[in-house]
């Protein structure tokens, strides 16, 4: 097993140069970095800039990993890079992004179809957007994908949707199908597919053929007025049965590394001057809505109660004091210390699962 950390998690990297983060995250006892796009490691893809982070890695004996960025066509202005790389021509952007890449022995590449909003309730997420529709958003993804797939064959690249916010895990596996496993992966995110009201172990056992990459995160789940309450918490503090995920994955024949993707403090992450963290205020699963329940035609009753008994049992810590309540920890200043502390539990916490989850670095 090897732990890492999501290149623009690690504490103190701000306004550092990124080849930085690389000896901040072995300062933190980590295995490796996963800058979340190549552009991160240097935005005009020079080579000799690229070859230096893979050579700095090695010497450190690091794992490097990466992605591209947003393959969502009505999303993709949102990820100008891209379109710049190729001077306009967005496909050829994507290549060059690619090609580089590769060129310095990453071929597990991460991808999105979407990114949260800071808007509220629904209107956060891509999937719920008035102007187009999300299955129209998903036919495009698909034929993008497929515009990309001869260029992931030519250099051996699997592009790795993430199972982020805005998709569910039931999509996410039909384009992978439809575009083919040769080309497209899985970069599992361990809790955003809760905000779908999916179960993490459910959404563990769809996606594990698949898994090629990871974002390994925990949270805490409430009951609320407003609907189910989700908050992140350190890694094996939270609702998630990690070693469960850890198992399913393994029996699937999935072996990614574990990249942490955690908190930076409350002054690097935007926080106001109390010094209190903006993405530690809770956030809302709307289960009360019928408009909700509509865009998930494929959960079922029985796991989404699965989802919602998490919820429960997260109240039922919090009332018999072994979870603090998500009104405390999102009230109090998220220094770099806390930062630092919260990366080392959860890199502690996964390390001590070792001889359950026995993963390794190799598919």
């Amino acid at each position: 097993m090897r732990v890492g950390i999501d290149g623009r998690k690690v504490p103190g990297a701000t306004g550092r140069p990124s080849i930085e983060r690389l000896d901040l995250a072995k300062d933190l006892g980590l295995d490796g970095v996963f800058y979340r796009t190549i552009f991160d490691m240097d935005p005009g893809l020079d080579p000799g800039r690229l070859a230096e982070h893979r050579r700095h890695a090695d010497g450190l004996g690091l794992y490097l990993e990466t992605g591209v960025g947003n393959v969502n066509p009505y999303a993709m202005a949102e990820h100008p890079h891209l379109r710049r790389a190729g001077e306009g021509d967005t496909v050829l952007g994507f290549r060059r992004a690619i090609e580089a890449a590769a060129g310095i022995g990453c071929r597990e590449l991460w991808a999105v179809t979407g990114g949260f909003k800071n808007y509220p309730g629904r209107f956060a997420y891509d999937r719920f957007r008035t102007d187009v529709d999300w299955q129209a958003q998903l036919a495009e993804t698909a034929r993008f994908l497929e515009l990309l797939a001869p260029i992931c064959r030519d250099h051996g690249v699997h592009l790795n949707l993430e199972t982020h916010e805005e998709i569910t895990s039931f999509e996410l596996v039909r384009l992978i199908e439809r575009v083919g496993p040769d080309v497209l992966g899985i970069t599992f995110d361990t809790t955003n597919l809760l905000q779908r009201g999916e179960n993490p172990l459910e959404s563990a056992r769809r996606v594990a053929p698949y898994v090629r990459q990871t974002h390994v995160k925990d949270c805490l789940l409430g009951i609320g007025d407003d609907g189910l309450r989700y908050q992140l918490r350190p890694v094996g503090s939270g609702a998630l049965d990690v070693p469960a995920i850890l198992r399913t994955l393994r029996d699937a024949g999935a072996r990614p590394n574990l990249s942490l993707e955690t908190l930076t403090s409350a002054s690097e992450s935007g926080g106001g001057e109390d010094g209190l963290h903006p993405y530690l205020r809770p956030l809302t699963i709307e289960m009360y809505d019928p408009v909700w329940h509509a865009m998930h035609p494929d959960l079922t009753s029985a796991e989404f109660a699965a989802t919602i008994r998490l919820a429960v049992e997260g109240d039922r810590r919090v009332a018999e004091g072994d979870a603090e309540s998500m009104a405390a920890f999102a009230g109090r200043p998220f220094t770099h210390a806390d930062a630092v502390a919260f990366v080392q539990a959860g890199a502690a916490h996964l390390r001590s699962l070792a001889p359950v989850g026995r993963m390794s670095c190799t598919r």
